[in-house]
């Protein structure tokens, strides 16, 4: 298993050149695996990007409170000035959360959500997302 998601990650990467980072992590926010685009120099240290995950996480188990009312979280996305954070729930008990970073150069982070990483994942883990 571990080998699909690092896959799933290198070909989330591959789908666009304003993708900087795809990882996945565990209920708790443990990095599980990580691909970085070729050319990106990381903007936080390994540690950081921990805890960035964990933050995550936590923002996503607080957002599943409001399900009944507002519907299933799908992602969140965050917009920094230099990258735009997008965090997917993905249906699996261990690997649950992949994070996706992208440059700020290209519009259309959502769009890239929607139309190219979501069906990859349902391709790669039927039933998931």
């Amino acid at each position: 298993m571990q080998s699909l998601i690092e896959d799933i990650c290198q070909q989330i990467i591959e789908l666009d050149k304003c993708i900087r980072f795809a990882g996945f992590a565990a209920k708790n926010g443990n990095i599980v695996a990580s691909k970085y685009r070729k050319d990106v120099i990381p903007l936080l240290t390994l540690d950081e990007a921990q805890l960035s995950f964990i933050d995550s996480a936590l923002m996503m188990r607080i957002r599943e409170a409001r399900e009944l009312k507002l519907g299933k979280v799908i992602c969140s996305i965050v917009l920094y000035e230099k990258v735009t954070y997008a965090t997917i729930l993905v249906n699996s008990e261990d690997y649950p959360i992949l994070m996706v970073s992208f440059d700020n150069e290209n519009p259309g982070p959502q769009s890239l959500i929607l139309h190219e990483i979501l069906p990859l994942l349902s391709h790669h883990l039927t039933g998931t997302v």
